[in-house]
Formats: structure tokens, sequence, C-alpha cells
């Protein structure tokens, strides 16, 4: 089987979010129906991630036909996620700690975590408004490792 693993990152906080969300459906409707298999790899850091789960999990209920899989990537274990197992797992396919930033100090855990999930990931969307912070490094990081990058802000300047 042919897997696309498409992931998500942006701001903690963002701007337009109608558009960004109208476009990022629009984006998802045609990977799910042209791809094979489709892995959606996410954080749940910030605006953008909460936005991104949402517009995903409506794909996915209105797009797929058994061909996607959800993955909440954490950069370790959080007592939010160990108390409240069973909710996550109801709204994520998946759960995974991520070995590598699991290891780390927690302050670099994030940034650690985010370069694994690139790593694995043909795809990178995400929703940089501004030339600063994690996700910016991160996609700075994604764009170094040749991987395609799609920046849904640069839309709506």
């Amino acid at each position: 089987m042919n897997i696309y693993t498409v992931s998500f990152f942006g701001h903690r906080e963002i701007e337009k979010t109608i558009e960004i969300e109208n476009s990022l459906d629009k984006i998802l409707h045609d990977l799910i129906n042209q791809k094979e298999y489709v892995e959606f790899l996410i954080g749940k850091d910030g605006e953008f991630d909460l936005l991104a789960s949402s517009v995903i999990k409506r794909a996915i209920r209105s797009y797929g036909y058994g061909n996607t899989h959800f993955t909440l990537v954490l950069p370790y274990m959080k007592a939010e996620y160990r108390d409240n197992e069973k909710n996550y797992l109801d709204y994520y396919d998946e759960v995974e700690i991520c070995s590598e930033s699991a290891e780390v100090h927690p302050k670099s855990a994030i940034q650690v975590r985010n370069q694994s999930i690139v790593d694995r990931s043909d795809l990178v969307i995400c929703c940089i408004q501004h030339n600063s912070g994690g996700a910016y490094k991160t996609i700075q990081y994604a764009k170094k490792q040749g991987k395609r990058t799609l920046n849904l802000a640069k839309k709506f300047k």
C-alpha cells in the first residue's frame, strides 16, 4: 500500500481562520480522493493544530472511505493525555509519544518532535504568518530537508 503522510504546523495564534479552514478543507478533499492512503500527523500545541484537527476529522467523515489514519504525536507523556486517554482515542485513531523528543529536555522537546514528524512526511501543511517561533523554525527545517511545504497563510496576506 502506498501511504502518503501529511503533517501540520502553525503558530499558537492565527488570523483569518475561516479562510484558512476552507482552504484546508479543499486540500484534504483532494488528498483523500487522490491518494491511496493518507496518514495525518499533528500535535496539539496551538490554535492552528486545533483548527486543523477539526478540519481533518470533518474531511475524514465527509470524504474518507477507510483510506486515512489520524495520529496525534505528543512530544512526551502529558498528564492531560494520561488522565484522559479514552477521550483522546475516541477522537484520534492513534496517539503516539515521539521517542526522540521524550528523551530530551522539555524545553526542546516540541522542536525535536516537530522535526521527527517532518522527517516522516511527504507534505507539510502549515499556517506561518510571521518569520519567528517554533512553527517557523519547523518549516525552515522541512524546506532544508527537501520536503514539499504548503503555507495556507500566504494566500490571505
